[in-house]
């Protein structure tokens, strides 16, 4: 297959009526995928409703086919086809945060979508992206689309095209170039079933973002991998992996220097995952830096690239410094455990 790509400009004026998003959009309708940017990462969008598109989406990915989806949106009256009903607690996060990295878990409407996009689940994962490419797109093509991230299962997400189309040029129909992506980490995703919303993934809104409209919000016991049937994407399967095995490092600089000299001793080539601020004090065989610690918001934003980045150094093994878990840091530490298959040193 011959994967198409459109270079737009991410300036709303010149999305209007733009001919590169209509045949994106057309071939959305055709139920063919397409890869677009959003303000978090790139998603691989299928037509929500087809199963065949869901099917193409699963096949490209190589991702296992018990994981939801989430649907994308433009506006939010494009939930009347499919959601059952939108408690309060839903509008008022609406109100505050959408366009934006928030998913919210609402009960779905019996076959209003295809089966294999919800995994067999009566709830459904909703989020309007705040990127206007996507939701050019989106209005263009008029149907609710689901899109994980655009990228071969289990690695790092795509902040760019580029990535996308080192993992699935010739797999897919087209990729919509908008540029970097900003936030960097896939969105919160927030159930809203229940009396007590749940977040069951952390992501670009914060905890205490969340509960700064709603009030209480509690975190989904399955984060600390208690064994439950996902509701969202991200929770049941190793993910945003580099090729070489990645180790968290739970200590500071010294103990990280003490481990890269005891295996690059045994002739082993090391990377280590550092910030801006630590990153000089290291040697190793690659040392990147990925943002700064005292600006978290940066280390989310150039995560997955840094991932990927460590790829291109024929290593044995990575090295990653740990994060505070608090605001952003929550996402970030999420993300680092599940690319190290919760592998933790203690330094």
């Amino acid at each position: 297959m011959e994967t198409i790509v459109w270079k737009v400009d991410n300036i709303v004026e010149k999305l209007k009526n733009n001919p590169q998003i209509k045949q994106a959009a057309d071939l959305l309708a055709q139920n063919e995928v397409v890869a677009f940017p959003t303000e978090t990462v790139y998603g691989l969008g299928g037509n929500a409703g087809n199963d065949k598109a869901v099917e193409k989406i699963f096949s490209a990915k190589g991702r296992p086919s018990d994981n939801p989806l989430i649907i994308h949106i433009a506006g939010r009256k494009q939930m009347d086809s499919f959601i059952e009903t939108v408690p309060a607690v839903a509008i008022r996060l609406m109100d505050a945060f959408w366009p934006g990295p928030l998913t919210l878990i609402l009960q779905k409407k019996e076959q209003a979508l295809s089966e294999k996009a919800t995994a067999g689940l009566s709830t459904v994962g909703v989020r309007m992206p705040d990127h206007p490419v996507a939701l050019a797109l989106l209005k263009e093509c008029g149907l609710p689309i689901a899109a994980p991230s655009a990228n071969s299962s289990g690695k790092p997400s795509p902040t760019s095209a580029v990535h996308v189309a080192a993992d699935l040029n010739g797999k897919i129909a087209g990729i919509v170039d908008g540029g970097p992506t900003g936030v960097g980490v896939e969105s919160t995703v927030l159930d809203c079933t229940s009396p007590i919303p749940v977040i069951l993934r952390p992501g670009g809104i914060t905890r205490e973002q969340l509960e700064e409209v709603i009030g209480r919000v509690e975190v989904d016991p399955a984060l600390a991998g208690a064994d439950a049937k996902p509701k969202a994407p991200g929770m049941k399967y190793r993910h945003y992996a580099p090729e070489a095995p990645l180790y968290l490092v739970a200590g500071g600089v010294g103990d990280m220097k003490r481990l890269a000299d005891i295996y690059r001793g045994e002739g082993k080539r090391v990377g280590i995952l550092a910030t801006e601020e630590s990153a000089p004090l290291y040697e190793a065989d690659l040392v990147l830096a990925c943002g700064k610690r005292e600006r978290l918001d940066t280390v989310a934003a150039s995560l997955y690239d840094t991932l990927r980045q460590f790829n291109e150094g024929q290593l044995d093994l990575i090295l990653s410094e740990m994060f505070p878990e608090e605001g952003v840091g929550h996402a970030i530490m999420n993300r680092l455990r599940k690319a190290a298959g919760n592998k933790i040193i203690e330094g």
